[in-house]
Formats: structure tokens, sequence, C-alpha cells
């Protein structure tokens, strides 16, 4: 969530790009709840103070009626006072949950199509097999048996396209270890305030993509971002531990609600499917540089796969709840002739610190917010996609990209 305070100072700026971003929320209302809370505790205050010298005079003798009767009376008014308060800051709280964070003044305005983009790399041919006709045809995913066991969009992956899988996620996984991050597995559920706190909040109901557990306070996870931001809640790390880098492997559940309209073919758009995703913790400082440098591994990784790509600066409609600035990595695909999803990274600034109260104690001793940002090394149901695509020889047969042959057995082609 957003420092209230930040609100106050700052109604018109968080008004103006909560609607940017596609939220609608009323600031004017949020602020007149916080006012009524700030005059409330101050009229219980000031009753508190009365009743306590009220005790004070009657400690040495017996309370005679009036002063009975003014205890009551103060007891009632703040009962009721209280009572106000508890319900006013209920919608309170439900009202400053739903403000996103505000975003970098060089995101781009506008819905997807306003992206801008900032580079690029590798050529942009065309002419491979569709990678679902191509999987099919060499029986290496089994949408139907999947459907079978578990409902449309999910699958089984068989036989070399499972090794290949494996070998992009090992590759990852080391590659990113070699730059500092600390591997964790973590848990494939969280409790309601782990999601709520790393911001997966949906707009309305309908947007949900969560499963949720019946009867349990649990939701199966959509990115191992999610308990990786919880991993440090209600902590207070100091300044010269930061910043942390943990990079994590999990499956991930998604609904995928919403994307009505959206290429979902194949593995594109599945429930289930694996990944690779880094994580930082740094001071408000660092946050930029740290954004950077997720990005930079992001792009080293996947041009030493060999993948054409260009980064994008995601435009303000399309940054979810949490985000101060993005950039997705968009691989080329060679099959459609179009730039398609493959990466992203989000700089949180302290939008999930706040709602999980993970902070930062300075060396002068000083304890504030930190910040929170998350990037894709490898999601791997669309790494497979990028792979088969651009790697597909005149035989039907696909070349293992150099830096995979490792990990393969010393395969050079599947």
């Amino acid at each position: 969530m957003l420092d209230i305070q930040f609100i106050r100072n700052n109604s018109q700026l968080v008004s103006e790009r909560a609607k940017q971003k596609g939220y609608d929320v009323d600031i004017d209302q949020l602020l007149g709840f916080d006012e009524q809370k700030k005059k409330i505790l101050q009229q219980v205050e000031a009753l508190r103070q009365q009743r306590n010298a009220l005790v004070d005079a009657t400690k040495k003798t017996k309370p005679n009626p009036d002063q009975i009767n003014q205890g009551r009376d103060l007891r009632d008014k703040i009962t009721n006072l209280e009572h106000q308060l508890e319900s006013i800051s209920r919608e309170y709280d439900i009202l400053l949950m739903k403000v996103p964070n505000v975003f970098a003044d060089d995101v781009p305005l506008g819905g997807e199509k306003d992206s801008l983009e900032i580079t690029k790399f590798g050529a942009q041919d065309t002419g491979a097999q569709d990678h679902l006709d191509y999987m099919i045809s060499r029986d290496w995913v089994d949408f139907e048996r999947g459907a079978k066991v578990a409902g449309s969009k999910f699958y089984f992956l068989k036989g070399d396209a499972a090794l290949l899988e494996e070998a992009i996620k090992q590759y990852a996984i080391n590659f990113v270890i070699k730059k500092g991050f600390l591997f964790m597995t973590v848990p494939h559920m969280v409790n309601t305030k782990t999601a709520v706190g790393a911001g997966f909040a949906p707009k309305t109901s309908d947007d949900s993509n969560e499963y949720f557990l019946e009867n349990e306070d649990l939701t199966l996870i959509g990115t191992a971002e999610a308990p990786l931001t919880g991993y440090h809640a209600d902590e207070i790390i100091p300044e010269k531990s930061l910043p942390l880098f943990y990079v994590g492997y999990s499956p991930c559940y998604r609904k995928e609600a919403g994307t009505y309209g959206k290429h979902t073919r194949g593995l594109f758009r599945v429930h289930q499917f694996n990944k690779v995703e880094m994580y930082a913790f740094c001071t408000p400082e660092q946050s930029q540089s740290v954004h950077e440098k997720i990005r930079g591994i992001e792009e080293e990784l996947w041009q030493s796969i060999g993948i054409p790509y260009r980064v994008i600066n995601i435009a303000s409609g399309d940054l979810g709840a949490p985000a101060f600035k993005k950039y997705d990595l968009e691989y080329w695909s060679k099959a459609d002739g179009v730039y398609r999803e493959l990466t992203s990274c989000s700089n949180c600034t302290d939008f999930q610190a706040r709602n999980l109260n993970i902070r930062v104690r300075r060396d002068n001793g000083q304890i504030e917010m930190l910040h929170t940002l998350n990037g894709t090394a490898v999601a791997l149901a669309r790494s497979l996609i990028a792979i088969i695509e651009h790697y597909q020889t005149d035989d039907g047969k696909i070349r293992v990209p150099d830096v995979l042959v490792p990990y393969l057995g010393n395969r050079q082609v599947l």
C-alpha cells in the first residue's frame, strides 16, 4: 500500500496516476475517512485523559454519585467513539488497499499498445513451424490427456521436451546464481496476508487469476514472487545487509482470467507452468540501479541462449497495482512474425514492503520501509516456445542452443 502521508501530500498525483493505471479509487473519500479517524482519535484521547484524572481523584476516597455517573458517561462516550472508529477504519482500510502504487515519470501513458520499445537484439526472421503443431508432431506434448486429467489448458510435457525444459531451468538457475543470487525453493501456497501484501489483489473478482483453497486461508501461487515477498515479512533488515538477492524456482498456477482476445495457443497461456524468478530487497536509493541490474541479467541470459528480443517500457495502463516501473522482454516469434512476452521485471518501490511491514534499519538507527523488485529469468513454457521456433532444422529436428548442450548430456540435436 502507499504511505497515507504521501497520499495526503500528493492527493492529486495519486488520484491521476491511479486512473492512468486503470483503477477507480476515490482519494477524496479516503482522505475524508482519514480526517474522521484523526478527529475521533483526538476525542477518544481527550476523554481518556478525563477518565484517568477521575480515577486519580478517587484513588484514596470512595467516589461520590456524581463521580460514578461521570465515570459511566465517559466510559459510554469512549465506547461509542471506538465503535465509530472501528467502522470508519474498516472502510478506510478497504479504500487504502485499493490505491495502486504511483508510477515513474518516464512511464508512457496509455494501454498495452502504448508501451515504448527501448532496445532490441537479434534478427527478425520468419518461417518457423508453430510450436504446438511441431510438438504434437514429435509427441512432445499432450493437451488432450491433460484436459482429461485436470481440464482445459493443462498438459503433459513428454520426452525430449520435458528434458529440454529441465535443461533451461538448470542453466537459468546457475546463470543467476553466478550473478550473486541465493537459490531458494518456495512454498507453492501462501496465506491471504502474503498474497494481498505482495499485491495479488484483483481489480474485480472477475479478474482474479488465483486458485483459492476452499475452507483454507491459502491460495496457490501464480509466481514465486509472492512467497519471496513474504519471506522477510515483519522483519527489520540491517542496512549493511542490503541489497539481498534471491532466485526462486516454483510451479505457477493461474486461471488466466481476463485473457479473452489475447494469444493463447498451445503453451503460451496455460494454467500451470514452471518459472525461475529473481527477487531483491534493497534501500530506496538502490532500487533504480537494482532494477537495471535485473533487466540486464534477463537480457544477458536470453542473448546467451540466442533468442531475438526487444525490451519495452510498460505503459501505465498495463502496470499492475504494485509496480512503479516495469520492463517486458518480448521474444521475436519466428512463427507469427510478432513480438510476444517472454519475461518481465518490476520495481515495486515500498508498496509491497509497507503491506508486509518489511523495513530497513539504517546505520544511524533510523527505521524505514525498504524497496522490493522482481524479475523473471525464465518462464519455462514460453521459453520452450521461443527455442522451438528459433532452433528448428531443415530435417525437422531441434538444434540445442550451445549453452544448453552440457545440460542435455552433450546432445546437440533433439
